[in-house]
């Protein structure tokens, strides 16, 4: 997971698995990436591989924070894949997603 700054707020990369197996780690990571900055979250997930309920949990907790600090959560270049699985669970309405032509096909 990398994080950088911008005028706009912080992206954070986050790639391969975001399941049980990870969010014990990454958890931590994005919650203080929330904390020490400003303006959007913006999580980069063009090369996140799978997401599970785990993860989908992870992503509405960090949006619920975010919004009770005044930020918004924004999810950028969602692959289809991850895209299929927010649509069916119809979080895609919940969360903020920077829709691609990728995204969408």
């Amino acid at each position: 997971m990398r994080v950088r700054g911008n005028l706009a707020g912080e992206v954070v990369r986050v790639a391969g698995r975001l399941d049980a197996s990870t969010a014990a780690e990454v958890r931590p990571r994005l919650h203080g990436a929330l904390e020490r900055g400003s303006g959007d979250l913006i999580l980069d997930l063009s090369e996140l591989e799978v997401i599970d309920v785990t993860g989908l949990g992870l992503l509405v907790g960090l949006h619920r924070r975010a919004m009770r600090t005044d930020r918004r959560l924004v999810l950028r270049d969602v692959p289809p894949r991850v895209m299929r699985v927010l649509a069916v669970t119809r979080l895609h309405r919940v969360l903020s997603v920077e829709w691609t032509p990728a995204a969408v096909a």
